[in-house]
């Protein structure tokens, strides 16, 4: 095989890992894939191929995210990131087999489709990883992204894809016509000039809808900064946490204060039964604290316990006790007030491997596989609770993002348009040690708060907490791996953006196309004249 063909490889996957937040060289990811171009149309040998966009996807896996091993099983973190690499090669394989029947502008646009195809696959199915999606690039610069509330992150990944054919195919004719710089100028950079200016334009028309003054209400958030293996779920210290919660809390609640935000499993770390919560220690503690704050609500995340008692109400996969009734753990965030009622949100998109054996219905000798990762060994379970946690009396609207949720563009979307007025993101990112991936994950926020245009109140357990405004900015980071607590004002919004109120309409029509392309590859097997179209491209 060429060096140069190797050479190149290399350089793309490079060329992604420096782009990628929370690298300060964003622009890169214009000309990330361009090596990719190339490599298609000079490589013949099938498994070469395959080989080549598998090595640069695989440097690109592990340069951005290699922290995913952090885990009690580091393999795991070699088998996400190489499996991730070889799903992002199967649309290159499908480009590339495109160019046989299709011609050269046609097999870019099957390019994209497939792309976009794949992204929203990987947002639905379990064994999603979403992190990557190429329009998540952009995390660190909101202002150039605040079209993302009509098109979502999938805009941003046409924008990156669009780019880098433009770039390549100037690139390409500049050589195959040997235009001077002039030439060049005149012929053919206007063109990815174009593509990559507009979006940026567009920005400046785009003017969101204010906030209500009125509305304004005043958080207080709180990063224990629990050790998460040593410390959180080790037996016997549930209560210890819970007081520590509770004097931070105090540090910053006043009579103003409406919400207390705490970080992901910070209550019941070996689990706590639902319908037992009213009488824990645990709760006991936190309602004696609100009594002194009779307007605010503690939003915490927590380990509850189900337990079926019809056999129809359990989901496939729940768990099984010894006298046959079926049970489930759950993520879950809690509102508690002072009232005896308890509302509960079950997270839905949970972490494969670690909170899910992807497809465990089906394979049931799987259930005892996941990592032990929250105090829970074996799935999550998933069955639905409460879609958010509402204050009728003030018509607010709080949906309580758990952890990985907020990389999930079309689920927070969706309930937005459900009626969630303003965003709380409860995470433990501890797991990965001080490395890019807790940054990497406060980055993404910004991206759910421009493409819903609410405001975002984050708690991490050792960081980094802030809040998220509607147009992406970041207010008081807290410091990694430190405890911390602090005050900020924020608004609830019941504007819904065009991404909100119609969905991934990108996506969607990305995945009519490639059932037609699937169709038309088929049929072209059997029509004389189509085939082999690559060899004049």
């Amino acid at each position: 095989m060429n060096l140069r063909i190797i050479i190149l490889s290399i350089l793309s996957g490079l060329l992604l890992w420096l782009s990628w937040p929370t690298m300060p060289f964003t622009p890169l990811i214009f000309i990330a894939l361009t090596p990719l171009f190339y490599i298609t149309e000079k490589v013949r040998h099938k498994g070469a191929y395959f080989g080549l966009i598998f090595l640069a996807f695989l440097l690109w896996n592990a340069g951005s995210t290699w922290w995913v091993g952090n885990t009690p099983v580091p393999a795991s973190g070699v088998f996400a990131n190489s499996f991730n690499a070889f799903l992002m090669t199967i649309p290159w394989v499908m480009y590339k087999n495109s160019r046989r029947r299709l011609s050269a502008t046609s097999s870019y646009f099957a390019l994209i489709v497939y792309w976009l195809t794949f992204e929203y696959i990987h947002q639905t199915w379990e064994l999603s990883w979403p992190w990557l999606v190429l329009g998540n690039g952009f995390a660190m610069h909101p202002g150039w992204i605040q079209w993302y509330e009509y098109t979502g992150a999938s805009g941003g990944t046409v924008w990156v894809l669009l780019s880098n054919i433009l770039i390549y195919t100037a690139w390409k004719r500049a050589r195959i016509h040997d235009y001077s710089f002039a030439e060049f100028c005149k012929r053919e950079i206007w063109k990815p000039a174009v593509v990559l200016l507009l979006p940026l334009l567009v920005n400046v028309l785009i003017h969101p809808v204010p906030d209500d003054p009125a509305k304004q209400i005043n958080v207080v958030v709180v990063q224990p900064n629990i050790d998460p293996y040593d410390e959180k779920f080790a037996g016997g210290n549930s209560m210890q946490q819970v007081e520590k919660l509770i004097s931070l809390s105090k540090e910053k609640t006043d009579s103003n204060t409406r919400y207390i935000i705490w970080p992901e499993t910070a209550l019941f770390p070996q689990g706590g039964w639902e319908e037992q919560l009213n009488y824990t220690p645990e709760v006991t503690a936190v309602r004696d604290f609100l009594r002194q704050y009779p307007h605010a609500k503690v939003i915490t995340g927590a380990v509850t316990l189900k337990q079926y008692r019809q056999p129809d109400e359990a989901a496939e996969g729940s768990r099984t006790m010894e006298d046959g009734t079926h049970w489930d753990a759950f993520n879950s965030a809690l509102q508690i007030d002072t009232s005896n009622s308890i509302q509960i949100y079950h997270k839905y998109e949970l972490v494969p491997g670690v909170e899910l054996v992807p497809y465990v219905r089906y394979f049931n000798f799987m259930k005892k596989v996941a990592l032990d990762m929250g105090g829970i060994s074996g799935s999550y379970g998933r069955t639905p609770a409460c879609e958010m946690l509402t204050d009728p009396a003030h018509n607010i609207n709080v949906f309580p993002t758990i952890c990985y949720e907020s990389v999930f563009s079309n689920y927070v979307a969706s309930r937005a348009r459900a009626g969630a007025n303003l965003l709380v993101i409860i995470t433990n990112d501890g797991w990965w040690g001080n490395t890019e991936g807790h940054r990497q994950h406060m980055q993404y926020a910004r991206i759910r708060a421009i493409e819903t245009r609410k405001w975002i109140a984050r708690s991490a357990n050792t960081g980094i907490s802030a809040v998220v405004d509607p147009l992406g900015n970041i207010y008081q980071p807290q410091p990694y791996w430190e405890p911390a607590v602090f005050k900020a004002p924020v608004t609830p919004r019941y504007d819904l953006t065009f991404y909100v109120k119609y969905g991934d309409l990108i996506s969607r029509g990305a995945i009519i196309f490639c059932i037609l392309l699937l169709i038309h590859a088929i049929f072209s097997r059997f029509i004389p004249g189509i085939r082999n179209v690559e060899n004049n491209q």
